[in-house]
């Protein structure tokens, strides 16, 4: 069945230098011999990745859309496998909505949300990490977090896990064999398997626990700003921001709802929030922020509680450092700039907390804040040590696999029958075999390509 020709507009939506209309399919040179017209005397073959320097026109009327670029790629040495057409105009709405619609008109169906990547996929150009790595590398807010995209990109997680498929399928081939042709083949050496099932799991175990990194290189760290009332919550924001972002006065109350702003931290994307100050409400405008600020306090994975070290021990701070002690949390001791009141050893030292003092005034303790918050959020370990799990689709099947693999250690060890080892292995390789794709439904393709952008 011949695959239909698509087209979609590849770049993001404004006025800009370029934008790009992009083609794939066996219809595509012939959509864009309709289409196009080049500058210098047509040729009988069109230079394969090279630009071509021309004009868009409407087949109806000869009417000029706009001067535009042309880059033909034959197949199979495209992104998609397929013939390939690029064109390069002018990057505005109407003229980039001119030239898909006559795409349309001439043959071409729009593409839907990742499908050039999914023919990428389906053609073998790209496994189904690279595929998802396609959008890592769209989404990176940091250059950590793009150069693991761009590591998974290239094929390394793709690699790394087909090696550990590989020596899951040996392992598997052996107690088949030893199943079906017991007599013929050498008796199974089970200290040997077992050492081999051992690092099999072991690296599998590496692998996802790096998905707690990842997590956070791909989502970023959420850290709430909480404490009472004029603690300098929003001085320390806008210091950590560098910029004059928060409302600051000495009027309690001021922040009323959840300010978020992004930044970057050793590599590492967080997303600060600004939240009003924990007291007994005024009015009910400062109730609904205090609500919000017990919200946000839930689903945080990092909690700088700020104290004012020049002003004593208040005994408020008690329950919310209490109702926080099972959550990740910096107690930060802020205007260590003004006379001092406050001492550490002042605090209650029940809370299990980590302690740093700070001035969001004059910037003293802020590059130890920021470490620390690095730590909390990436356990202390380097971004890109080793290969790193980011997806969460990743570390579900791991985490089966690995389940598997401890599944044929206690067969072996308890001496239950082979048809039961050759059963765990052959699910944990399943597992493995669906993080690549060379076993999953189009469930999971939908679920994963529905993320993608048109164009992409």
């Amino acid at each position: 069945m011949k695959r239909h020709t698509i087209a979609a507009i590849s770049t993001p939506p404004g006025e800009g230098g370029i934008g790009i209309v992009r083609l794939s399919g066996p219809d595509s040179r012939a959509i864009a011999d309709r289409i196009f017209r080049p500058a210098r005397p047509r040729t009988p073959t069109w230079p394969a990745r090279r630009l071509i320097l021309g004009q868009i026109v409407s087949p109806e009327d000869g009417q000029a859309v706009d001067e535009v670029l042309l880059a033909f790629m034959p197949r199979p040495h495209s992104y998609t496998r397929e013939d390939v057409i690029e064109i390069q105009c002018h990057s505005g709405y109407a003229v980039l909505q001119r030239i898909l619609q006559l795409t349309l008109q001439a043959g071409a169906r729009l593409a839907d949300p990742g499908e050039f990547t999914l023919r990428a996929f389906l053609s073998g150009r790209l496994d189904l990490t690279q595929a998802e790595a396609v959008l890592e590398v769209i989404q990176a807010r940091s250059d950590a977090s793009l150069r693991v995209a761009a590591a998974h990109l290239a094929g390394g997680l793709g690699r790394h896990l087909t090696r550990l498929r590989d020596d899951l399928l040996d392992l598997l081939a052996l107690v088949e064999a030893d199943l079906d042709f017991g007599e013929e083949v050498p008796e199974i050496d089970l200290a040997a398997l077992v050492h081999q099932l051992e690092a099999l799991e072991s690296e599998i175990t590496a692998l996802c626990q790096s998905y707690a990194q990842g997590r956070m290189l791909r989502q970023g760290l959420q850290v709430v700003l909480a404490g009472r009332p004029n603690v300098g919550k929003s001085s320390l924001l806008n210091r950590l921001l560098q910029t004059d972002r928060a409302i600051v006065t000495d009027i309690p109350g001021t922040t009323r709802d959840v300010i978020a702003e992004n930044l970057v931290i050793q590599g590492l994307p967080v997303c600060l929030l600004d939240t009003a100050g924990l007291r007994p409400a005024q009015n009910l405008v400062e109730e609904i922020g205090i609500q919000r600020t017990q919200e946000h306090l839930q689903q945080a994975d990092l909690v700088l509680y700020l104290l004012d070290a020049s002003q004593p021990w208040q005994v408020e701070d008690e329950p919310q450092l209490q109702a926080l002690r099972d959550q990740s949390t910096l107690v930060v001791l802020n205007k260590i700039d003004l006379p001092r009141v406050l001492q550490p050893a002042a605090i209650p030292s029940a809370w299990p907390h980590h302690l740093i003092e700070i001035s969001a005034l004059t910037g003293e303790g802020i590059p130890a804040l920021k470490e620390a918050i690095f730590q909390a959020g990436m356990g202390g370990a380097s971004p890109l040590d080793g290969q790193i799990v980011t997806q969460a689709r990743h570390c579900r099947h791991l985490e089966h696999c690995r389940h598997h693999l401890q599944g044929a250690w206690k067969i072996i060890q308890t001496a239950q029958p082979r048809e039961l080892l050759a059963l765990e292995l052959r699910s944990a390789l399943q597992e493995l075999s669906a993080i690549l794709g060379l076993e999953v439904d189009d469930e999971v393709l939908d679920r994963v390509f529905a993320r993608f952008c048109l164009g992409k």
